[in-house]
């Protein structure tokens, strides 16, 4: 699987944004750590999902592709898989809650996606999708539970392990698990001895609880403000490669996700969306002690302006 993830990231190369690692000597005084901040805030469309989404994309046969991609996302796989199409051109189908965030919404028709949106209060994004796939024979790209959407995710901590070397421990928020389960293959293939956490948000806990348990657990409709964190669970896929390389998962407040978007804003002049400041939350509030190097994914920051002013208010 290292080998897959290894080949994902020459076929992103001059592609993808090999995103900066950034430190702070404030911040590594406060924990007594060394810590190493992967800004996938600063890949194509502002997340780490435009990884995933052209490493699938561009290995589909001609007949695939030319039939339509087709996709579900809050936010940030849709504006992934909009541009993909766009950079291919391919026609893309996107299906999105009502409520996702307004900046993602307008960048995922900037690229020429066609969106489709529905009522998560009365539906799923999987059952409209699916009713969509089976009427025009678009092919399924899902936002996380596809082997290479994972080997495409795994290629921002690969590029961390590259340029730092070991790294004692890597930090990672979790959704559906296709970046936590493609970081762990590439942490683990690089050093098998750094240890890799996954962190979600207590009201988004599905994961953890599936983890520790071993049994798949489901959060419909999480209400956390990390809307990328709102996928009701791991995936066919995701749940065992988790629970096969992932050391550790742990979850973190509201207001510890809130406390670490204001920590990037102010003190690292980072704008970092919720769901991308879920790893350093983890190590502010103590949900995980900070030694050693570690090494935090910031995975995306696509945050809105009225959102981030009630954060920093």
């Amino acid at each position: 699987m290292y080998q897959e993830i290894l080949k994902a990231g020459s076929r992103l190369t001059g592609i993808a944004n090999r995103t900066p690692v950034m430190t702070s000597r404030r911040l590594n005084e406060l924990l007594g750590a060394n810590i190493y901040i992967k800004c996938e805030n600063f890949q194509r469309i502002g997340a780490f999902k435009f990884r995933g989404a052209y490493n699938a994309v561009s290995q589909l046969s001609d007949t695939a592709k030319s039939k339509g991609i087709l996709t579900y996302s809050s936010g940030n796989h849709a504006q992934a898989i909009a541009l993909v199409g766009k950079i291919l051109n391919l026609t893309t189908t996107i299906v999105m809650p009502d409520n996702a965030p307004t900046i993602k919404l307008e960048a995922t028709r900037s690229y020429g996606a066609n969106i489709v949106l529905y009522d998560p209060e009365k539906t799923t994004r999987e059952k409209v999708a699916g009713e969509i796939e089976a009427e025009h024979g678009y092919t399924l790209i899902p936002p996380y539970d596809h082997i290479d959407v994972v080997y495409g995710q795994g290629t921002a901590v690969l590029e961390l392990m590259q340029e730092i070397g070991n790294i004692d421990s890597i930090l990672v928020q979790c959704g559906g698990g296709g970046l936590l389960s493609g970081s762990a293959i590439a942490a683990k293939g690089f050093n098998p001895s750094s240890k890799v956490i996954g962190v979600e948000p207590e009201l988004a806990d599905d994961a953890t609880k599936s983890f520790h348990t071993g049994v798949l657990h489901t959060v419909h409709n999480p209400p956390t403000i990390a809307d990328g964190t709102r996928t009701p669970s791991l995936g066919k896929i995701t749940f065992p490669l988790v629970r096969e390389y992932v050391d550790d998962m742990v979850t973190v407040t509201e207001a510890a996700i809130i406390e670490a978007v204001k920590y990037f804003f102010y003190y690292l002049k980072l704008v970092v969306e919720p769901s991308g400041a879920i790893g350093l939350a983890a190590l502010l509030s103590g949900a995980v002690q900070a030694s050693g190097s570690i090494g935090v994914v910031v995975s995306g920051g696509n945050i809105d302006g009225a959102t981030m002013t009630d954060i920093l208010k």
